[in-house]
């Protein structure tokens, strides 16, 4: 790996046209994996990549007319001082945010670079094209972050609308779906071991072991039940770990209060606890799955009450 100091004139110009045209490819993934849900952004992108083409093809017009044909190979990764880029382009679903800041990001680095290397030029009128590319790279980083605002209206309120069905989908309903389990489902052998014993370590063993079995249990279930290729719920994996994670906080929920040495404070702590997990499902079903509330809380009071109801009869028998 070399120093930038050391590299040099002709080296500059080869890893400038390498950049070029990494970045290129880099705004054209991104257009293709935005293009069906944010057309918009996706052709602001393609443009950003022709324009790295445009600038690709000067560099390259210039180090023909003073190196010949003849280009190194030398790429940011054979230079000193050069940020490792997080190959975000490649993950699927593209989050509109981390796009913008990455394309910002990446185009500070360039501009800086350019700079850099007109600094240490010793022909002029490479000295005068890598400041024209670096005020170039400046611009584009202006347009990274304001990108957002230059989508008309309309198409913005599309792609928000779709962004947030997409988190939906992905993120809240697998959350929904383990929390809801991990807060109901754990109840019957909760409560049945605390009126069966009215012993509070024996009862949190038992919450402990139901909220860790159901977590894993769910996670299997909701990263099996389909790849997300055609539903567009993302990546599998990734929404088992959120499911999973979600049934088991909802689990621990209602037994961390069995820490308590009283029973009746601890079954006490334990019901105001239930209760506030039931507000927090229906307020959720509420805000993101468009159900009114008192339907929601109807629904999840009547659940958790039947599932609640049935722990203490089994303990109490």
């Amino acid at each position: 790996m070399k120093r930038f100091a050391d590299l040099t004139e002709q080296e500059v110009l080869a890893l400038a046209i390498s950049n070029e045209d990494e970045d290129n490819r880099i705004y054209r993934s991104f257009a293709d994996a935005l293009r069906g849900d944010y057309p918009e952004t996706a052709q602001m992108y393609d443009k950003m990549a022709d324009e790295e083409i445009g600038h690709r093809d000067m560099l390259l017009d210039l180090h023909r007319k003073k190196f010949g044909e003849f280009l190194p190979l030398i790429r940011r990764h054979d230079v000193k001082g050069f940020v490792a880029r997080r190959p975000i382009w490649l993950n699927r679903p593209l989050g509109l945010d981390a796009v913008r800041k990455f394309a910002e990001e990446m185009e500070y680095e360039t501009a800086r670079f350019y700079r850099r290397a007109a600094a240490t030029a010793r022909d002029e009128s490479t000295r005068d094209l890598l400041r024209r590319l670096a005020a170039a790279e400046d611009k584009h980083e202006s347009l990274a972050r304001e990108l957002g605002a230059r989508i008309e209206p309309g198409a913005r309120a599309a792609e928000d609308q779709t962004a947030r069905r997409m988190f939906v989908l992905q993120y809240v309903q697998p959350g929904l779906a383990g929390l809801m389990d991990g807060s109901v489902s754990t109840l019957a052998p909760l409560f049945a071991a605390a009126f069966a014993t009215h012993n509070t370590w024996s009862t949190f063993l038992v919450g402990l072991a139901a909220a860790i079995g159901a977590g894993i249990s769910m996670a299997f279930a909701e990263a099996l039940s389909d790849d997300g290729s055609l539903t567009g719920r993302g990546a599998p994996v990734v929404r088992g770990a959120v499911c999973g994670l979600m049934t088991t906080v909802g689990g621990l929920g209602h037994t961390l209060p069995f820490l308590i040495p009283s029973f009746y404070v601890a079954t006490s702590v334990a019901f105001a606890v239930v209760a506030v997990e039931l507000i927090a499902i229906a307020w959720i079903r509420t805000h993101y799955m468009d159900t009114p509330f008192l339907q929601a809380a109807f629904q999840v009071v009547v659940g958790g009450a039947l599932v609640f109801a049935a722990g203490i009869l089994i303990g109490s028998s």
